[in-house]
């Protein structure tokens, strides 16, 4: 305590010092440095290892699924092996082969290309027809969707088997139907120049995934703008140029690019209808002789890694297809996605 003298009373007076003031109660203290950082890194901390733990599956399935197989072709693909001896290195020979040596190699190359020109285009555009005009249906507009929608719906298996039998030469509901307005039909699944046009009319006829997409997509075009493309004059076909197609035009893309990914691994269809058409409808080792039926109309290029790795047990050089086939399917869907505009990002 000090005595100190005040000015009004001239007296003294006792005011406590510094060291015996009462300390301040906890609440009242400044926090220390460096305890906010600290509690900021600890929140951040917890919230990525909530974000880890709910991405938790989907990254176990693609360290499982996609990683570890993708590597393990790559490895595989520099060797002889069958699944039975140990693998035997032999470096470029799978890779040698598959590019200057396979003698099936290019047929297949050629009608998966064939598949991805002339299937995925078809498929888009009648998808889009379809939609346009259930988008525009006043009555039963359930019905109708629910019935272009069905075929999807069917596996791919059954619906190659029952193409097969309708469009058989001889006995088949359709050269029928074309007998009656004098027309011969042709071979379809057993000629080679119909081989492939057959499984396009297939993939339009089980068009319903795309065209659902599509009639979404339709539905949510503003009606707005069509008015007052009318009030200005446009007629249908201006007004599908300039209205329609632009602002679908993320949906074609996506259908695009999906469509050709699907056909670079097109494999079922044409296996099975092989099979079928040359009456052997079965897949793996028993159709050796009849792959690609008719001739190689059919063989596609996962049809044949599936022959070397499966039937012939190649599993080195079907390594190799696989990875060529990763890495083509890769930069075509780059090209793909470079060359449609709207997966490239908007000019400010």
């Amino acid at each position: 305590m000090t005595d100190v003298t005040t000015p009004e009373t001239g007296s003294l007076e006792a005011r406590p010092t510094r060291a015996s003031r009462p300390p301040a109660s906890a609440g009242s203290r400044s926090t220390a440095p460096g305890s906010q950082p600290r509690r900021r890194r600890s929140a951040e901390s917890r919230r990525r290892l909530v974000a880890l733990t709910m991405l938790a599956p989907a990254l176990a399935g693609l360290v499982i699924f996609f990683a570890y197989p993708l590597v393990a072709s790559i490895f595989y693909s520099f060797t002889r092996y069958n699944q039975l001896q140990e693998p035997e290195f032999v470096g470029l020979l799978n890779y040698r082969f598959l590019f200057t040596q396979d003698p099936q190699i290019w047929p297949a190359v050629v009608n998966t290309l064939w598949f991805v020109v002339i299937l995925v285009p078809v498929r888009i555009v009648c998808g889009l027809l379809v939609a346009g005009l259930l988008s525009r249906a006043k009555t039963a507009t359930g019905f109708w969707r629910t019935l272009f929608y069905l075929p999807a719906l069917v596996p791919p298996v059954a619906s190659v088997v029952a193409f097969v039998f309708l469009f058989n030469p001889g006995t088949g509901p359709v050269n029928q139907i074309l007998r009656v307005f004098g027309v011969d039909g042709p071979l379809w699944f057993n000629d080679p120049a119909w081989s492939k046009p057959s499984l396009v009319i297939m993939g339009v006829w089980v068009m319903g995934d795309i065209m659902i997409i599509f009639l979404a997509s339709l539905l949510d075009v503003p009606r707005d703008l069509y008015e007052a493309a009318s009030l200005d004059g446009a007629n249908g076909v201006q007004q599908v140029r300039h209205i329609t197609l632009p602002t679908i035009a993320p949906v074609i893309g996506f259908a695009a690019v999906t469509g050709v990914i699907a056909a670079l691994q097109y494999f079922t269809e044409a296996a099975v209808a092989s099979g079928v058409a040359s009456g052997k409808a079965t897949i793996g080792g028993g159709t050796a002789a009849q792959l690609g039926y008719p001739g190689t109309s059919l063989l596609t290029y996962t049809e044949l890694l599936y022959q070397h790795g499966f039937a012939n047990f190649q599993f080195g050089y079907a390594s190799a297809m696989a990875v060529v086939l990763f890495v083509v399917t890769a930069v075509v869907l780059v090209l793909t996605m470079r060359r449609i505009s709207v997966f490239r990002p908007e000019e400010s």
